[in-house]
């Protein structure tokens, strides 16, 4: 495989894993509705365009994340990525009920929880397979907007699943620092993943104090030491 050949599939790779995350006091949650726009990077060339997108009634949720590639990229990606959560608000944060993950033209993937049961439905493909959750687990696209609704304290542990299965996150808070942003500078929560052994990728998120700890930055470092960055460009409203 050529260079461009082994770059657009690391790209890949780090583009399907965006799709991502003392103590802090909570804010009001998002509006309504809410529209993150982002710029990603490969190496700081120009990626993809995302959105993340949520809409509530302070009772129940629908999430939405978008990628979409540019130039090159486009090309070896047909399509968007689309991840869709959807479920209730309580009062310790979001409780997700189904998961959609959608790569491009590809079937759909799920998962569908079961709070009373305790378990969690995979679906890929013809393949499904059950395994069990407890309190607080998210799926790939609540696990940033919880935030919102739960504001960090201490170190941030979770269980995350989507249609493939289920990975135990856990970040450790590294402070707050001011992020220079095309959409202006914001004071953010500087989030850092803890590695567990084998772990190889770094991942650090950033969440706006001052816009309900909404996700505003993503950074993706590989072994080799390449670099995914999905910085925001606009907030709506």
């Amino acid at each position: 495989m050529n260079n461009l050949g082994k770059a657009s599939s690391a790209a890949v790779r780090a583009l399907l894993a965006l799709a991502l995350c003392g103590s802090v006091h909570a804010l009001a949650v998002p509006p309504p509705r809410i529209v993150i726009h982002y710029d990603v990077s490969y190496n700081g060339l120009a990626m993809a365009e995302g959105t993340e997108t949520i809409q509530h009634d302070d009772r129940s949720y629908v999430a939405e994340s978008q990628l979409r590639g540019k130039g090159v990229f486009s090309i070896m990606q047909r399509g968007a990525v689309k991840r869709t959560s959807r479920g209730d608000i309580t009062a310790s944060g979001l409780r997700p009920l189904e998961f959609r993950d959608q790569r491009g033209d590809r079937t759909p993937e799920f998962a569908r929880f079961d709070w009373t049961a305790r378990t969690v439905s995979h679906e890929r493909d013809s393949e499904r397979k059950t395994s069990p959750i407890g309190e607080g687990t998210q799926d790939r696209v609540s696990f940033v907007w919880n935030f919102s609704f739960a504001p960090p304290k201490g170190q941030i542990a979770a269980q995350v699943v989507d249609g493939r299965g289920s990975t135990q996150f856990r970040y450790a808070i590294a402070g707050r620092e001011t992020l220079k942003t095309p959409a202006g500078d914001m004071e953010a929560l500087h989030l850092v993943k803890i590695r567990d052994p084998g772990d190889s990728r770094e991942t650090e998120l950033w969440l706006a104090v001052q816009r309900s700890y909404v996700p505003v930055r993503l950074l993706v470092v590989e072994k080799d030491g390449t670099r995914v960055d999905q910085v925001v460009t606009r907030i709506e409203p």
